[in-house]
């Protein structure tokens, strides 16, 4: 009987996405934020698991978080993503991928809200780019604010051929802001 080795390379990459929270000191003692995952891990991705494009790939996988910030006294709602840039629409995620973060379905005291500014109307956090809760055009004030937070990523298209596991990551903290920030 003939043996064959037990360990082959295998085509696939680990993807691991970290977001940490932190709140602006300026509204610590008065806000408490929280996000149902601090931790997203995707696993092994292989590329069956991929959406191929010309140059890059979405992962199918795409994640839904919740995304809390309860005040004890009425706040202005505005948060930022502070993460480092891939380019001017996504934060980086390994060393040529990047991630996109989307706010929907906002609320702040159970009232529905949009961002501002916000061109696309798609609650896109934008890297160095504040979001701020707003009705009719105008900030919004509350104890509450809730949104999902829909997490994507894209890859160059040639990111799942390694041939052995590669650890993939991208980090970065929400923050609860004044919209006076830029």
């Amino acid at each position: 009987m003939h043996n064959k080795p037990m360990s082959r390379w295998r085509t696939g990459s680990l993807c691991l996405l970290l977001l940490a929270l932190l709140v602006n000191q300026a509204h610590a003692e008065n806000c408490r934020m929280s996000l149902s995952e601090p931790r997203v891990d995707y696993g092994v991705i292989r590329p069956s698991q991929a959406s191929s494009g010309r140059a890059t790939m979405t992962l199918d996988t795409q994640r839904t978080l919740h995304l809390s910030v309860l005040c004890t006294d009425p706040s202005a709602m505005a948060l930022r993503f502070s993460g480092v840039a891939a380019d001017a629409q996504g934060f980086q995620f390994g060393r040529q991928g990047r991630f996109t973060l989307n706010l929907r379905q906002a609320q702040v005291d159970g009232r529905p809200v949009a961002w501002q500014p916000d061109d696309t109307a798609s609650g896109l956090l934008l890297p160095g780019r504040v979001l701020s809760a707003s009705a009719g055009g105008a900030p919004v004030m509350g104890r509450r604010l809730t949104a999902q937070v829909e997490i994507a990523v894209q890859l160059p298209a040639d990111a799942l051929s390694v041939r052995r596991e590669v650890l993939l990551e991208g980090r970065g903290q929400f923050e609860l802001v004044s919209p006076a920030v830029p």
